[in-house]
């Protein structure tokens, strides 16, 4: 059986298309959630961001939503294996189907971000914007997200000025943002971001992975070592 296992849970990914990544976890460990009594994770998969986030804020009550059927029943797995089940739940449903009576105080998401393909296997479709696009992930949280409410996101860096400008047709303003980058020669290849209804100035932080091979930095530590095992 394929699992990857963090300090506090463990992460069933058998079956499902996309695993465990560097991504996720970084979002997942970066993003500020301590006030957040509500959390959404659109496109969920096994619920790795879920349960970063049900451990960080044990006051928190946590949904995950994904549209792979499979995906999700490993991520209802890994929910129900934790400490936090009580607190989450898992809901097979693409983000354009699902509903809320109320709104969120925190919508995270790493989303599909590479363009559209034909391709029908599973792990391309979860990569792919076939089935969200960027303004629909916009469209969606900012109807989804409260008054006070954060929304983040990490994508590639390429991607940037484009999300940027979606967010501000729905009056979601950037209020921080953090460059990541594999080395300290590497150029940076992703962007972490957090947006709100309300205009502020932008906070702007820069994180290196490794400072050699398979040696991190301390700051990547720091933001991560509740979770890996050998941090």
């Amino acid at each position: 059986m394929s699992v990857f296992k963090f300090k506090e849970f463990s992460i069933i990914q058998e079956k499902s298309a996309m695993k465990v990544g560097t991504d996720g976890v970084l979002l997942g460990c970066w993003v500020t959630c301590e006030n957040a009594n509500t959390i959404l994770d659109i496109g969920c998969g096994t619920g790795l961001i879920t349960l970063i986030l049900g451990q960080r804020n044990l006051n928190s009550n946590v949904t995950g939503i994904e549209i792979d059927k499979i995906a999700s029943q490993e991520a209802q797995l890994n929910s129900s294996n934790s400490d936090w089940e009580e607190r989450i739940e898992i809901k097979n449903t693409s983000l354009q189907q699902f509903t809320s009576l109320s709104k969120f105080d925190l919508i995270v998401s790493n989303p599909p971000f590479f363009p559209q393909n034909k391709s029908q296997h599973s792990r391309d479709i979860a990569r792919h914007t076939n089935t969200l696009s960027f303004e629909e992930l916009m469209d969606n949280a900012a109807k989804l997200l409260a008054e006070k409410g954060i929304f983040a996101v990490i994508i590639p860096k390429n991607s940037e000025e484009y999300f940027c400008k979606i967010a501000s047709v729905k009056k979601l303003y950037r209020n921080r943002v953090c460059y990541v980058k594999g080395n300290e020669t590497a150029e940076v290849k992703r962007v972490m971001m957090e947006f709100s209804f309300i205009k502020s100035a932008v906070l702007t932080e820069h994180l290196t992975i490794e400072s050699s091979r398979h040696n991190y930095t301390d700051k990547y530590i720091q933001l991560c070592k509740d979770f890996y095992l050998k941090m």
